[in-house]
């Protein structure tokens, strides 16, 4: 076996077999297939694709070639994961009200990278909160207060974050074979035994379509069956921004008002429903989807959701005193309000340009290495839906320095007619 013949047999279009896979996998890791090799492998997937049984054992491949997180001391665990998208504070809403129903809620989540937010970016917003714990911090959190929250720090599927930077590097990223078993190895390293997956839908995604974020969902549906893991995907728009707040403050802020019952966005309702709905029924405290939506807004309501966010926070190192008065967070130097050119109907604000414009303003990062801006970004008042009049506020920008301010205002984030 070499990866020659591998190369040419998915060059012509051809099933590769469980050995062949995990042979490239791991002479990949150890360097003895060159990226240019890889390159040829990965375009050829990309134009021939792979069937379900392939796309499993290239997922299970990538999973176990590094650390495994073991989280069986845990019991029922639980994972939620999206594919990401803007204004996407849903994990730091979400996590917390599962805990606080009795499902042990370990996480190892991400940071952001292009226009799409990272959890652990907001939750380094709150300070002193401490993202990178060890392994034995973050079990022992969960099984003492029920949840934690920390990143990436164990070398979870390493030969998938060689694919993911060698397929951006020559315009193999939009295949659905490679998007799948990225996400299900990593999810699959973080030693989760059932997981719900949020398939973000629309500019501000991955997926630009429904049908394309249908044939993502059922893959990574069968390929959690196949790998042994009860996996359900729920379908959500990325359209327009989640919620009222992009930038990483902004959103834990918002994400804190929701926990406190001050405000609730119809698209977040949505959202935190249907996924810890099934959450739920696949760790048995709920009977039915809809047991589990009234379950999730009564521990909204009596504040128990809350009381397990401060729980997390403290837990961390984190200051908590910020949580219970926002208040508190630094805020941007220039804070400029956004009005309505004509009157009319709000018919887009469009997700992908608002998440670069964050990125303009500091809020994101282009490589990983680049330091973000917690302070700055948007807050919007009105949505696609509203009817406004012309010079109404329709939100507001959040910037560091006045010439971007400046720029942002030039452009037409909202179309109405």
């Amino acid at each position: 076996m070499n990866i020659l013949e591998i190369i040419a047999k998915k060059r012509d279009g051809k099933e590769l077999s469980k050995d062949e896979i995990q042979y490239f996998i791991d002479e990949y890791i150890k360097d003895n297939v060159t990226d240019y090799q890889a390159a040829a492998l990965v375009m050829a997937i990309y134009i021939n694709g792979m069937n379900e049984r392939e796309i499993t054992d290239l997922t299970l491949a990538m999973a176990y070639s590094g650390d495994v997180l073991d989280l069986s001391s845990l019991g029922n665990v639980v994972d939620k994961h999206s594919t990401g998208g803007v204004g996407d504070k849903i994990t730091l809403i979400l996590m917390p009200i599962i805990a606080s129903l009795g499902i042990p809620s370990a996480k190892m989540s991400g940071r952001g990278l292009g226009f799409t937010g990272g959890t652990i970016d907001k939750l380094e917003s709150i300070p002193g909160y401490n993202t990178q714990i060890n392994v034995e911090t973050f079990i022992e959190n969960v099984k003492n207060v029920g949840i934690s929250i920390m990143g990436q720090t164990l070398n979870l599927a390493p030969a998938d974050k060689k694919l993911y930077a060698l397929r951006d590097t020559i315009s193999c990223t939009e295949s659905i074979p490679l998007i799948a078993s990225s996400i299900m190895s990593k999810k699959i390293a973080a030693g989760a035994n059932k997981i719900v997956l949020d398939i973000t839908c629309g500019s501000g995604a991955f997926m630009k379509n429904k049908e394309d974020a249908k044939k993502l969902a059922d893959i990574m549906t069968k390929i959690g069956e196949l790998s042994g893991r009860k996996t359900v995907c729920i379908i959500t728009d990325m359209n327009q921004p989640v919620g009222n707040c992009v930038g990483n403050t902004l959103e834990v802020i918002e994400a804190v008002d929701i926990l406190k019952s001050k405000y609730m966005p119809k698209d977040i309702e949505h959202i935190i429903t249907e996924l810890g709905a099934n959450m739920l029924v696949l760790a048995n405290k709920a009977s039915n989807i809809e047991d589990g939506k009234s379950k999730i807004l009564e521990n909204i309501a009596n504040g128990k959701a809350y009381e397990k966010l401060l729980q997390l926070i403290q837990s961390q190192g984190g200051d908590i005193s910020y949580i219970e008065n926002t208040s508190k967070f630094e805020k941007a130097k220039y804070i400029i309000e956004i009005r309505a050119k004509k009157s009319g109907i709000i018919t887009s604000l469009d997700a992908y340009k608002v998440g670069n414009l964050s990125n303009y303003l500091g809020a994101g990062r282009l490589k990983k290495t680049d330091s973000i801006n917690p302070r700055v970004g948007f807050v919007f008042n009105k949505k696609v839906g509203d009817t406004v009049t012309q010079g109404e506020v329709l939100g507001y920008v959040h910037a560091d320095e006045q010439e971007k301010a400046d720029f942002i205002l030039e452009q037409d984030l909202f179309e109405i007619n």
